[in-house]
């Protein structure tokens, strides 16, 4: 397990600069991502912010948490290059895979250049079961509006970090999934690229 640093609660930006500056970034800097950036914006995707309750920075219905949040690590500062999953109780990040997949990624998406060229690609997974157990077929809903939510943290977060990123849809779902060796209940459902904007 790798523990992240610390994350702060606040940042030289207001929210409403953050929302006004907000945009989807294609391009980025050739220079590696800072590790606190990095554990930042994880803690702003999925990260507690009430321990006692274990409540997470983004709303989930029933506090049900069906997401994971996994890092494909390609220039990261003091990371090596592999796949890691985001611990949110421990905020640290576990070893899945040792190597670099930032190529197999970018294939996964359709050779869109921006999964390659970035320092690291955030990779989001729905566990619909743990919604839809409480909610039945309407939780697939919730999943998808919780997605969203989440998303926007990463976005409004990068931004504020000066992290350029962008929301991938398109994508196969079982080559990305094989890559970040998910479980078999889990579905992947969102990609986001990181890297410091030109």
């Amino acid at each position: 397990m790798i523990v992240l640093p610390k994350a702060i609660e606040k940042t030289n930006f207001s929210i409403e600069e953050v929302i006004a500056l907000r945009r989807s970034i294609r391009e980025y800097l050739n220079k590696p991502l800072q590790l606190k950036d990095l554990a930042q914006i994880l803690w702003a995707a999925q990260g507690i912010t009430e321990p006692s309750l274990g409540l997470r920075s983004a709303p989930s219905a029933g506090a049900t948490y069906p997401l994971e949040v996994y890092i494909l690590s390609k220039n990261v500062e003091n990371l090596k290059k592999g796949i890691y999953k985001y611990l949110p109780f421990y905020h640290a990040l576990k070893v899945i895979r040792e190597g670099d997949y930032s190529y197999d990624l970018y294939q996964a998406c359709l050779y869109q250049d921006w999964v390659l060229n970035a320092a690291a690609n955030i990779i989001i997974t729905a566990i619909y079961e743990r919604t839809t157990y409480r909610y039945g077929t309407r939780g697939i809903r919730y999943v998808h509006m919780e997605a969203g939510h989440v998303g926007q943290n990463i976005y409004l977060q990068a931004t504020a970090l000066k992290v350029g990123t962008v929301a991938i849809g398109a994508f196969y779902d079982e080559e990305v999934e094989s890559i970040i060796q998910a479980s078999h209940q889990e579905k992947v459902i969102y990609i986001f690229p990181l890297g410091y904007r030109k």
